[in-house]
């Protein structure tokens, strides 16, 4: 695996390497030329005015259209464009999509970079980069686009290795916070809300939390805000009574299910936030595990 994720300016940077058997002028008219671009790209591209300050209109034929404007422009060495977010992406602002095509004897290096700025997206980012890459490397083999991969089981690999599985922490006037953003690929915010509350059909403001919401470590009370499907709020006890709250919140992110889960506890209690942050870890693992698992039949 050389694709790394590295923080630039305070914004996530993926960066993906790979070695092409074509001439830089070859991988420079696929990348650059629209009908090109159109077959391997995200979107198909409507326009394109190919200059600095240029710009391109992207469509992806069900309903989200972009524009990005063209900052980079040296044939046939690097292409770069800002890609606008359209509000399908409350998340991102402008990223920067950037091309580099380094010569190496009759093929060339094509070193590609994305900058953004959701970096619990960054996994997904990579695999669809990916798939995409795939294709352009079949565009100009002229062959046929390979068979699709298991893109759950390629994202979950990427969430590993960029560690964004971590968790992080913080704190608040009463004490300390645990936070997780965890990116899924593929299942909606319903799914996810079936899987989180399974057998709790019934649960209401006031009953115990879901067993599927909860993990040992975190002794779970009563539940204190519920809004299907998309937030699951309960108290948490410690050997002196109420301690904190855990937050389950559900969102779209950019290929399925947004979810962030937090947790408070008081001040002092530091054994317990490091014992949070290990636990939610593995219940996430196992919760994405379930949730990207083949269908039965």
């Amino acid at each position: 695996m050389n694709e790394t994720l590295r923080t630039v300016d305070g914004r996530p940077v993926l960066r993906i390497q790979r070695q092409l058997h074509h001439t830089p002028e070859k991988v420079w008219r696929a990348i650059t030329e629209p009908d090109h671009l159109s077959r391997w790209y995200p979107f198909q591209v409507t326009d394109m005015d190919l200059r600095i300050g240029g710009r391109i209109d992207f469509d992806d034929g069900a309903g989200t259209t972009m524009t990005a404007t063209i900052t980079e422009l040296d044939p046939p060495r690097t292409f770069a464009f800002s890609e606008h977010a359209p509000a399908q992406t409350p998340n991102e602002s402008d990223d920067l999509v950037h091309f580099e095509l380094r010569p190496e004897g009759a093929d060339c290096l094509l070193v590609f970079t994305h900058t953004f700025d959701d970096r619990p997206a960054a996994a997904a980012y990579a695999t669809g980069w990916q798939t995409c890459l795939d294709q352009l490397q079949a565009l100009l083999a002229d062959r046929p686009a390979p068979a699709a991969t298991d893109p759950a089981q390629r994202h979950e690999t990427y969430i590993s290795a960029f560690g964004l599985d971590t968790g992080s922490t913080g704190s608040t006037e009463q004490g300390w916070l645990v936070r997780f953003d965890r990116q899924l690929m593929g299942p909606p915010i319903d799914t996810v809300w079936d899987a989180l509350t399974s057998g709790a059909e019934t649960a209401t403001t006031g009953t115990p939390a879901p067993p599927t919401a909860t993990t040992r470590e975190v002794p779970a009370a009563a539940i204190t805000a519920l809004q299907a499907p998309t937030l699951l709020e309960y108290d948490w006890r410690d050997a002196q009574g109420p301690a904190g709250r855990v937050r389950w919140e559900l969102s779209q992110g950019p290929a399925g299910a947004r979810i962030t889960l937090t947790q408070t506890g008081p001040h002092g209690a530091e054994q317990e936030r490091s014992t949070a942050l290990a636990a939610w870890r593995t219940h996430l693992d196992l919760l994405a595990r379930r949730l990207h698992a083949p269908t039965p039949g």
